[in-house]
């Protein structure tokens, strides 16, 4: 017998309104097992009308979706998938302990060849950095604290389909890399994640796979590289005392805007504009040149789409 090799999420066609906004307008797309796919997008773009069609908590209103062969939102689907939203109402009495071991009972009457069987706790705890935690009650947590223990939740029941709403928010630079080595060794094992986030940097740190949504469309869909591929700009960051208004003007720049001390620019000719830039500020200082960040691919895109 041929083994299933169906990507874990299918979408094909997919259209939700809500009155008369569009928020996805016939979205095709596969979420494949072992790898991260991240929705990239701003507000209204339908990132969050998405999660909420592959867990099953809206219906579209065209289209089709399947979770792992099933109905978003069935128990088979559910079965398989482990979610962490953006806000969670969790027992401030209970402990992690309790917390992660009532979730992995939900999991615990599944047959061998699903392989969606309750991770053993102590993993669990320790995949989302737990292990001091466990024996404190939820309600005495920080807000990073208490994210952690909702990512362990998403993640006890060995999900085929691994869905993380904006994970890291709240979370310190420590633990915000800690998630992302735990969700990457997740992917390892064969999960499909689907992540959405506001932060470039994490997007480009986890992502195989980079969806860019606007419009309810999706406007780019690749790589971290691939998107970045294609902007053609380069990056140019200094200390400079001229104005902004004859930095845009200089040959080549396609945008310049203050950062912080600094001023950044953006140039489809970078040898020209600095030729040009030294030669009309000879007291620049902290020069540095760097390929499209993603952010700038994003930024870019995303403006060619409204123009």
């Amino acid at each position: 017998m041929q083994a299933n090799t169906a990507p874990p999420v299918q979408a094909r066609g997919l259209v939700r309104r809500y009155g008369a906004v569009t928020a996805l307008a016939g979205v095709d797309l596969d979420i494949q097992a072992g790898r991260v796919t991240t929705l990239l997008g701003p507000n209204g773009a339908g990132k969050s009308t998405l999660v909420g069609l592959v867990l099953g908590r809206l219906r579209a209103d065209a289209g089709t979706l399947q979770v792992g062969g099933h109905a978003p939102g069935s128990l088979a689907a559910r079965r398989l998938t482990g979610a962490m939203l953006q806000a969670a109402a969790l027992a401030p009495q209970l402990t992690v302990r309790e917390h992660v071991a009532l979730q992995s009972g939900y999991y615990a009457d599944t047959h061998a060849d699903t392989d969606t069987g309750a991770r053993p706790l102590a993993d669990t705890l320790a995949l989302a950095g737990l292990q001091d935690l466990a024996t404190r009650r939820y309600g005495a947590l920080s807000g990073g604290q208490q994210r952690r223990v909702q990512f362990a939740l998403a993640l006890c029941g060995r999900p085929r389909v691994l869905v993380l709403d904006e994970p890291t928010a709240g979370l310190d630079a420590d633990s915000r890399r800690a998630l992302w080595q735990a969700v990457r060794a997740l992917a390892d094992e064969g999960a499909a994640v689907l992540l959405t986030t506001h932060l470039l940097d994490e997007a480009d740190a986890l992502a195989d796979r980079v969806v860019l949504l606007s419009g309810g469309r999706v406007v780019a869909d690749g790589t971290p590289g691939e998107i970045r591929s294609r902007v053609a700009a380069r990056s140019v960051r200094c200390l400079t005392a001229l104005p902004l208004a004859q930095l845009r003007a200089l040959p080549g720049v396609t945008a310049a805007e203050p950062r912080g001390r600094h001023v950044a620019l953006r140039t489809l000719a970078a040898e020209t504009t600095l030729r040009a830039l030294l030669a009309a500020d000879p007291s620049l200082a902290e020069l540095e040149v760097t390929g499209t960040s993603l952010e700038d691919a994003v930024l870019d895109l995303l403006h060619k789409e409204s123009s």
